[in-house]
Formats: structure tokens, C-alpha cells, sequence
């Protein structure tokens, strides 16, 4: 496409981005293609001769984007939000138009140098020594996947890796056991560890899994702590973890997807008191530090056993090779070609600065504060846990309503629930349904998970934007719905 014609085309798309945020407060947060919309995009095809481009973008902008779930909206509280700084969009635009290779120093040496220094800035928020290192991944499926390959190549001899046994509690991310299966575990070699009260692993479970395992003449190697459960936001009592995996010689990972931006935050950052001790730490930008998806971070406490585990240096690569201290990324993880992905990052802290971005966390710890503060003035709204790292879970359970399954011939499913008859109702139907009545509603988006064996609602809220109003204002429409679907 000629230049002269692309540079005023593309001013006015970033106007216009610009100008979303607002545009898109007053937009329903879900909103999912109808089947007319799903056929008309199916129909569009791919061309022979190409489109003019300012078409083509805005049938982008008005047919296919729109319909999306907005983790960027101000009230979007379900799974973990992404509520994206502007700066962090405009970094990827930078870095697509440079199109750096991040595998090797001779490709890429600058986005280089910038990816070392950031991964050694955030090694040391978290307490890490200078000797640790990590590198940018897409995100904390994979930053567990490279952190767990490593634990087991430095835990686990070629021989015992048949006798491998990892613990995991029952609140850790589905990813890290996922990911030891990549690596070659089987689900008789994967602990699942109770919780206690507030949804953290119990240590004297951990501890007494790992001693059977080892009067069994198993080799315990691993475990996965938590710093910030997507549930509830839990954080997994580290130090006491840290000191079993002392004594015991095992590898502790803290998946911190979530809650490892704490370090940033000068209010709350205790909480996460014995990150500093694990080995490594997963840890997700596109969370909390609030940049555009892709944007994982692996840190392991010696950069070293990175390399052990990656390192391979095949002929065709051998004039890409640094012979000085300078680092190649391709050697730190299971990637040859890798986008420059901390660019972004290091460019919104550049502008907005550390204590900007700390105050926001703070804002979302706050903001479900708010929400719990609303929903304890009415006594038919149970907290299942209470509000941490800016998630808080709860359900509406007046009385007179059942907690098991309704005998048969009463309403079967959640999907069924209309309101009828509601004695016969059960509160996981009830509380299933005020989720979909708010997400229909599009005002905010609230979605159920399952707690003690029970559908809880949950929110968690981390957008900078969002206000004290928008939680209350929330909590207040539940219980409109909530009565409602009880009351007609």
C-alpha cells in the first residue's frame, strides 16, 4: 500500500483507539456473536484482489472486535482481567513495526540489552540475587511449563524421572499440572495437597504427602506454591513452604501469575513475604502490571539452570552466537523466534513510573473492599472469602432454600432456572443464574466457580479506572436479580 496513503489512514485508527475506552464504558462487557454475525463473517472469504484499506479496517472495527469479552472494561470482574494501559498497546505497535528478533544479541541487540535489565529489575522487586534471571514468555502456562522443565532437569536424574512425584494444591492453576504432564509426569506421579480455611495449601498435608512418597521409595522433587489463586486470590503460606522445600530438597516454584506484581505495590508487598526463597517464579505483565496479552515472565534464582535445560548451539546458528557476556535468549527457553515482548512493559514504566503503577494495585485491592463492603449489609449475601488481591466470593443464600440437588422431577440445571416454584430451587441454580442475568444485562460481567463443593460468584476487580460506585453499583444490581428470579 503506498505510504502517502497509509500514514493519514493510520493516524485516524489510533484516534480512534484512543477514544474507545470511554466509548466502551457504557458497552456491555460480554458481548458474544449472534449467528447472523457469525455466517455474515464466515462469508467474507479471502479475496483475489485486495480491499481498500479504510474498509477493510472498519469492518474490523465495527464487525469483528465488538464482539469480544472487554477484560479491559472498567467492570469486567471475571477470570483475571487485562485492563491494558494505552501505553502498553502503543508499545506493541512500536515493536510490530521493528519487527526485533529476540532470540540472539547479534539479531536483536538493543531489545536485548532492555529484556536483560528488566528481567533483572523484577528479579530483584521479588528479592531475588543478582545471579537470577528468566526471560519473557507469552504467558504463565508456558512461564510454569519452562520453570517446571527446569526443576525437573536439576531435581531428577535421567533414572529417577519415572519415580518423580510434584505436589500441588487444590486451588494451584490447572496450567501447572498441565504442564508436568508436558514434561513427561504422569497423574500418578502429581500430588494434589488439601487447602485449609482460606484456600491455602496446607503445609502438614504437604509435608505428610512427601513422607509417604518417600517411605514408598519415591523421589518428591517439586512443588507449586501459589501467589494469588485465580479463585479466591490466595496466597499459599510461602515461608513455611519455603522451609519444608529446605529441608526436604525440593524445588519450590511459586506460580505468581497473578499476585507476584505485588512487589510493586509499597502498601501490600509483605503479603508475598518468602517469594524471594522459591527457585523460580511465574509471573503474567498482561495481569496487574497492565499491558496487552503475551506478556509472561519466567525468573528462576540461578539464570544458569535456564541454559542447562535450553542450551543448544546447531551449526546454522553459529554466527548468531555472542562470545562475550551478552545474552541469547534462545539458549533461556523452549522459543527460537521470540517477539520482543518486554518492550511494551519497559515502556509504560518509563512513562508512568513504579509508584503509579503500585498505587493502582493498591486501587484494586480497594476496589473489592468496596464490593464486600456492599454485599455484608444484607444478611442473604454469604462471603465464601473475603476480599484479597482484589478478589472477593460470595453467594446469595437467603433461607428456605436447599444446598444439594433438587429431588428428581424438580428443575435439573442452572440452564433450566426461570424463577418458578422457587422453593424447589437450589442456591447453586439460583446464584448460576443472577451471574447469567448480569452478564445478559451487559452492565458488568460476573461469572461463578465452585468453592467447598458449592457455585460461589466471584469478582475480581483491578481496573485502575474503576470506582467505588462501579462496585457498589454492581453489588446492588446482584441483588435486584438475585430477588427477582426468587420473588416472580
Amino acid at each position: 500500500m503506498d505510504r502517502d496513503l497509509l500514514a493519514p489512514a493510520l493516524i485516524e485508527v489510533v484516534q480512534r483507539l484512543l477514544e474507545r475506552p470511554e466509548r466502551e464504558r457504557d458497552e456491555p462487557v460480554f458481548q458474544v456473536a449472534d449467528a447472523d454475525t457469525i455466517a455474515r463473517l464466515r462469508q467474507i472469504g479471502i479475496p483475489a484482489e485486495g480491499r481498500e484499506f479504510r474498509e477493510v479496517v472498519e469492518q474490523m472495527l465495527t464487525d469483528i472486535y465488538p464482539h469480544r469479552a472487554r477484560m479491559d472494561h472498567p467492570r469486567s470482574f471475571a477470570f483475571i482481567p487485562s485492563p491494558a494501559s494505552p501505553l502498553s498497546w502503543i508499545g506493541d505497535l512500536l515493536t510490530a513495526a521493528h519487527n526485533p528478533h529476540l532470540g540472539s544479541w547479534f539479531q536483536s541487540s538493543g531489545p536485548s540489552c532492555i529484556e536483560a535489565e528488566l528481567v533483572a529489575w523484577l528479579a530483584a522487586q521479588l528479592g531475588y540475587p543478582p545471579v537470577a534471571g528468566g526471560l519473557f514468555v507469552s504467558g504463565g502456562s508456558m512461564a510454569n511449563l519452562t520453570a517446571l522443565t527446569v526443576a525437573r532437569d536439576q531435581m531428577l536424574g535421567d533414572e529417577e524421572r519415572t519415580c518423580g512425584v510434584a505436589y500441588v494444591s487444590e486451588q494451584t492453576h490447572f496450567s501447572a499440572a498441565r504442564g508436568l504432564r508436558i514434561i513427561g509426569l504422569l497423574d500418578r506421579q502429581i500430588r494434589k495437597i488439601a487447602v485449609d480455611r482460606e484456600f491455602r495449601m496446607d503445609v502438614r498435608a504437604f509435608a505428610e504427602a512427601v513422607a509417604r512418597d518417600r517411605a514408598a521409595g519415591l523421589k518428591p522433587f517439586v512443588v507449586v506454591a501459589s501467589a494469588g489463586t485465580t479463585n479466591t486470590g490466595a496466597i499459599d503460606p510461602l515461608r513455611e513452604i519455603a522451609d519444608l522445600c529446605a529441608a526436604e530438597r525440593l524445588w519450590m516454584h511459586v506460580d505468581g501469575a497473578y499476585g507476584a506484581s505485588l512487589a510493586l505495590s509499597q502498601k501490600h508487598r509483605a503479603l508475598i513475604a518468602g517469594i524471594d526463597r522459591a527457585d523460580s517464579v511465574a509471573w503474567d505483565a498482561h495481569k496487574w502490571l497492565f499491558q496487552t496479552y503475551g506478556c509472561g515472565l519466567v525468573l528462576v534464582r540461578n539464570r544458569e539452570h535456564l541454559a542447562a535445560s535450553f542450551h543448544a548451539s546447531p551449526e546454522y546458528l553459529r554466527d548468531a552466537q555472542s562470545s562475550d557476556d551478552t545474552v541469547n535468549f534462545w539458549h533461556y527457553g523452549p522459543e527460537q523466534t521470540r517477539p520482543a515482548r518486554a518492550l511494551k512493559l519497559w515502556l509504560t514504566l518509563q512513562v508512568l513510573g513504579t509508584r503509579a503503577i503500585g498505587e493502582a494495585i493498591d486501587h484494586g485491592i480497594q476496589l473489592a473492599e468496596w464490593a464486600e463492603d456492599e454485599l455484608r449489609r444484607d444478611a442473604d449475601w454469604q462471603i465464601v472469602s473475603p476480599a484479597q488481591l482484589a478478589i472477593v466470593t460470595f453467594r446469595y443464600a437467603p433461607p428456605g432454600f436447599a444446598d444439594s440437588p433438587p429431588n428428581k422431577g424438580a428443575t435439573g440445571s442452572a440452564s433450566a432456572f426461570t424463577g418458578e416454584a422457587s422453593g424447589t430451587q437450589t442456591l447453586d441454580e439460583i446464584n448460576t443464574a443472577i451471574s447469567r442475568r448480569i452478564n445478559d444485562h451487559g452492565f458488568a460481567g460476573v461469572l461463578t466457580t465452585r468453592l467447598n463443593g458449592r457455585t460461589v460468584l466471584r469478582v475480581c476487580a483491578i481496573h485502575p479506572g474503576a470506582t467505588e460506585q462501579d462496585m457498589r453499583e454492581t453489588v446492588r444490581k446482584l441483588n435486584a436479580y438475585a430477588r427477582d428470579l426468587v420473588t416472580h
